[in-house]
């Protein structure tokens, strides 16, 4: 499973959502703050606080910034 930590209004993040959805892969938006002060989640889960990180339990792999997100998700998901 694939978990998507996002900001609303956020760009970078609509990119990744807009990849999982070519891929069709399942996954879950969890929604941030948008102060990056109050993004303690995020960080308990990347060890920072910017967004979007992606965490696919499957593989193993936790990542931030869309550019490596996107990387990753084609290298493992496109057929």
């Amino acid at each position: 499973m694939v978990t998507l930590y996002r900001l609303e209004g956020c760009p970078y993040c609509e990119i990744v959502v807009d990849r999982l959805e070519e891929l069709d892969l399942e996954y879950d938006s969890v929604w941030v703050e948008g102060l990056h002060s109050k993004r303690n989640e995020v960080k308990r889960v990347s060890g920072q606080r910017q967004v979007p990180v992606v965490v696919d339990d499957d593989q193993g792999v936790t990542m931030a910034e869309s550019e490596r997100i996107l990387e990753f998700l084609d290298r493992t998901y496109a057929s």
